[in-house]
């Protein structure tokens, strides 16, 4: 074998490698992205910053993860209402989102046992008293 038909062998194996790649890429249908309005969400950031700083200002912390009994512990008043956002970076199919409307007093227990193992970001977005809060916990089952 000469040097021309080994340099054309070459060529037609790189060629078919990446044909292969792009057939390979263009086939996935698992991609996510973080969030299906994404844009919109970005537009309404400054009210998502002054949430972060209102709830900052609280004397109590309202989202706790037990890892002990694998379970969020809300620490809401009597009369709050929000959204618990389960929110799984690697696979958008499993995110939950619960409602919430706080009718008892006490701490609230969010039971986590149901969701798959691995990493985890819970939102907490709620309302006290006409004020709105917003708190993230990142966590891993």
């Amino acid at each position: 074998m000469d040097w021309g038909k080994g340099i054309l062998i070459t060529i037609i194996a790189f060629v078919g490698f990446m044909m292969t790649l792009v057939v390979i890429s263009v086939r996935q249908d698992d991609i996510h992205l973080v969030a299906e309005n994404y844009y919109e969400k970005e537009i309404k950031y400054q009210d998502q910053i002054e949430r972060e700083k209102a709830s900052v200002n609280l004397d109590r912390e309202v989202l706790v993860f037990d890892s002990q009994s694998k379970s969020m512990v809300l620490d809401l008043p009597v009369g709050a209402k929000g959204n618990l956002q389960l929110f799984r970076p690697s696979d958008a199919r499993l995110d939950q989102e619960l409602k919430l409307d706080i009718t008892e007093p006490g701490k609230t227990n969010v039971p986590l046992d149901q969701l798959k193992s691995g990493y985890w970001r819970v939102q907490l977005t709620w309302t006290e008293n006409g004020v709105e809060f917003y708190q993230e916990k990142k966590i891993n089952l």
